[in-house]
């Protein structure tokens, strides 16, 4: 991020994502025949703070139907996957734009709403939700401002645009996303203003989808300012949310354990450790946010201590589990358990533990059913049994590799007599 930015908007004519093949394409077709397109939201505000731009998305003075027709006039394929709203899709070198045209709201019904076009870029940029998202920036990198964004980029201040009130009752999820680009963009501090009308409107949560909630709140985790933001919104916000209080403390230690270690945020472990991580507790979290299978599982292991997450414990155990369940479910533990302990995020007893699945690879069992029936056992249920054996004494003994010890103990399990035999 800059640390400081000009008084003015500065040109954004240098600016990676403006400069590419496909970008470029887009707007020589868009601007044709008195058409004016300028790129918008995300892209020219990340670009103002210096952080990577993901997505590029353009709004236009053309009609749909215009944009469909300028698209197909520079053999672009156009899809109108919101056209309703103005929004059509391009696919430019493989490459997908959502192209939307210059509108204002006549009525707003909660998120959705009925809209006239316009080619007035003010309306336009009235009906978006903050003023950092209000900015526009056209083929040549010149930036229009109609709403004074620019001052709040400058302040890093996440404001909403006109009445707070108004714009969170357009889209409550708003209220999750004043808080995520407060934490992402504002360094953590929140507006006032904002936090008032989201305080007064948090009842608006509740008639939000789940899976809106869940894509929105896992965004907001994984923000580098989220420790600040939680203890704010934690009792007005976050109980209308999850089952059970969420535990700000947890999420704060695995949020700076990441951050000592250099790891990425982790939005599933950053969701469970929110969420208390006390067994039980994926259950109803599931339920809340509508969570995949596989994020169900991964938050249900994440709520089963071990003793293999203690780095105080020999390697043998911590060796068994990551055998037994994988390194993924190994390394959530150790975070956990870390992020549960008095131990400092620097501690090098942990970091030594969370760090075995890189030094360490569970091998394959060596031995399978067909190697017991050439010992003479037949093929049945006992082989089944043989093998589970085998597998738990190889395990216990810290996975040797001596064939002949692995061979001797094969044979000394086929021989025993089984009591379950028939």
């Amino acid at each position: 991020m800059h640390d400081q930015l000009p008084a003015k908007p500065p040109s954004l004519r240098d600016a990676d994502w403006l400069s590419r093949p496909e970008t470029r394409e887009l707007f020589a077709a868009l601007n044709d025949g008195g058409h004016t397109a300028r790129a918008v939201g995300g892209a020219v505000r990340n670009t103002l703070l210096g952080t990577p731009v993901h997505d590029v998305d353009i709004a236009t003075t053309s009609s749909p139907d215009t944009t469909i027709a300028l698209a197909a006039k520079a053999g672009l394929r156009a899809v109108p996957t919101g056209i309703e709203h103005g929004t059509v899709t391009v696919v430019v070198r493989h490459t997908p734009f959502e192209v939307t045209t210059l509108r204002t709201d006549v009525e707003t019904f909660g998120r959705h709403a009925r809209v006239a076009f316009t080619d007035d870029w003010a309306a336009d940029a009235r009906r978006r939700d903050f003023t950092i998202n209000a900015l526009y920036c056209d083929a040549d990198g010149v930036i229009l401002d109609p709403l004074d964004g620019y001052s709040d980029i400058v302040a890093r201040r996440v404001r909403f645009i006109g009445e707070a009130e108004e714009r969170i009752r357009e889209d409550y999820l708003r209220i999750l996303r004043f808080f995520r680009f407060s934490a992402e963009y504002a360094g953590g501090d929140i507006d006032g203003n904002g936090l008032q009308a989201c305080q007064k409107l948090s009842h608006g949560l509740d008639q939000l989808s789940r899976e809106r909630i869940r894509a929105e709140l896992l965004r907001l985790v994984v923000t580098q300012h989220v420790p600040a933001v939680v203890p704010v919104i934690a009792s007005d916000f976050l109980t209308r949310i999850f089952p059970d209080a969420p535990d700000v403390r947890l999420l704060e230690r695995v949020a700076a354990i990441e951050d000592a270690l250099g790891r990425e945020p982790d939005p599933i472990l950053r969701l469970g450790a929110l969420s208390g991580a006390k067994p039980g507790s994926a259950l109803p979290l599931r339920d809340a946010l509508r969570l995949s299978a596989r994020e169900f599982e991964r938050l249900a292991r994440l709520s089963m201590p071990d003793p293999a997450f203690n780095p105080a414990n020999k390697d043998r155990e911590a060796k068994a589990f990551i055998y037994r369940h994988g390194p993924r479910a190994f390394t959530d533990g150790v975070m956990l358990a870390w992020a549960h302990s008095r131990a400092s995020v620097s501690d090098a007893g942990y970091a030594e533990r969370l760090a075995l699945p890189d030094r360490w690879q569970a091998p394959p069992l060596p031995v399978r059913g067909s190697d017991v029936i050439e010992l003479g056992v037949a093929p049945g249920p006992r082989v089944g049994r043989i093998v589970a054996a085998f597998e738990d004494w190889w395990i216990g003994a810290d996975f040797p590799e001596d064939a002949a010890r692995l061979t001797s103990r094969l044979a000394q399990l086929a021989a025993a007599t089984d009591t379950n035999d028939d």
